[in-house]
């Protein structure tokens, strides 16, 4: 079973967050919709849900792997209100 752990945005270093941030918004599967979206504006799409607490980063220790989900997945996964 994954061990999830929560990550507040603020404690990770601005480099390292803007690469997490880059590398999400850049996996397969992230573009659905009419029209493409610019790498830069789903950077600043997820940085700004990550401030307004709308999403989550999380760190699964198990695979040494982390992702973004929403604020309500969180609390799924952890089990409780993060």
């Amino acid at each position: 079973m994954a061990t999830f752990l929560r990550i507040p945005p603020e404690q990770v270093p601005p480099e390292t967050l803007a690469a997490l941030l880059e590398e999400y918004a850049s996996r397969d599967g992230t573009d659905y919709g009419e029209r493409e979206v610019p790498l830069a504006e789903k950077r600043e799409d997820l940085a700004r849900g990550l401030a307004r607490g709308e999403l989550d980063l999380l760190f699964d220790s198990d695979s040494d792997s982390w992702d973004i989900v929403s604020r309500e997945q969180a609390r799924d996964l952890l089990g409780a209100s993060p």
